[in-house]
């Protein structure tokens, strides 16, 4: 009696790698053995920064009042490090509320109405911003921006100082603001999110695309009706990676921005809160054992900040896509 082969689809690949091995899928088992591996570095590694700082920062969270002192008067570690989480939060969503509209805007010009002989050129300059070193937006922004904005913010504390952003006891005449910082970091995010956003709008169906356009709809409608629905979790997840970027950049806000341990929401006043990653890189290096300690459990904190945002943007973004496979 004759055997007969199953055809190729009698056979389904699942993940038990001796099931791959038996059908004759060894170089599949490898990737997927070294996929898992790096799976579980990165999730390795992760605790691993966050044990670190837990036990080198533990001994912060029951110091004497005295060593909380510098933080503005501050006699507990949550009175040290609020006033740093409060800058690190109004920095970020300065830059937020600057760079993303801008990089969604260029993002669509590439992906959908520049000629392809102009968005090639535009794409690539805008990926080789994300290459700059952070020192040289800082002092980009600290000689060259800081100057340029004198003028614009003496006018923003002379006719909008009703608005508690622009209204300070004393306008930081030198141009080093917090409105400063947020420029630079919004340059600084705005090539990550304009380049996952450019990647996310062209993965757009082009037949959704064009039946928009069949059914009368106008450039912009088409966009917003079968673009903007496509990639929203994407573009959730764009930002919120430039949000990630903003809340942990160092060396270019303190080299703009002379900070201290306030809460205010004055963008151009002389006096400007202090973000965690500044602080550190400006006490870390003279600082004694108490202060490091201190310092280390400040990063706890902005670690565990991050962790957070991020977790967040992995919830939205699933959210948006589980409303679009209904």
């Amino acid at each position: 009696m004759a055997t007969t082969t199953p055809p190729p689809d009698a056979v389904k690949p699942d993940d038990d790698a001796t099931t791959w091995r038996a059908t004759g899928r060894g170089g599949d088992a490898i990737f997927l053995g070294l996929s898992r591996l790096a799976a579980f570095t990165i999730m390795l590694a992760l605790a691993g920064v966050g044990v670190f700082l837990f036990l080198e920062g533990f001994d912060a969270f029951s110091l004497e009042p005295e060593a909380y002192a510098e933080g503005g008067g501050a006699t507990t570690f949550l009175g040290y490090v609020g006033p740093l989480v409060f800058g690190t939060a109004l920095a970020a969503v300065v830059a937020l509320i600057i760079a993303v509209p801008l990089a969604i805007g260029i993002a669509l010009f590439i992906s959908h109405y520049a000629p392809k002989r102009l968005a090639g050129p535009i794409a690539y300059v805008m990926d080789l911003l994300a290459a700059v070193p952070s020192v040289v937006y800082g002092l980009w922004g600290g000689s060259a921006l800081a100057g340029a904005l004198k003028p614009v913010i003496i006018w923003l504390g002379d006719h909008l100082n009703w608005l508690p952003f622009f209204s300070a006891d004393k306008v930081a005449v030198n141009g080093r603001t917090m409105l400063t910082a947020g420029i630079v970091l919004a340059v600084m995010i705005l090539p990550i999110i304009a380049a996952i956003c450019r990647e996310v709008f062209s993965r757009t169906p082009r037949l959704h695309e064009e039946a928009a356009l069949a059914l009368g709809a106008t450039r912009w409608e088409m966009i917003r009706y079968a673009v903007f629905p496509y990639s929203r979790s994407g573009v959730v997840s764009a930002v919120m990676l430039g949000l990630g970027r903003a809340l942990g950049e160092t060396m270019a806000v303190a080299m703009v921005l002379p900070s201290t341990f306030v809460v205010t929401l004055s963008l151009i006043g002389e006096s400007s809160p202090r973000t965690i990653a500044a602080n550190i890189a400006s006490n870390y290096k003279e600082s004694t054992p108490q202060t490091q300690s201190l310092l280390i459990a400040t990063g706890l904190v902005l670690f565990a900040f991050t962790f957070a945002v991020n977790f967040l943007a992995r919830y939205i973004a699933g959210r948006n896509d589980r409303k679009l496979a209904r």
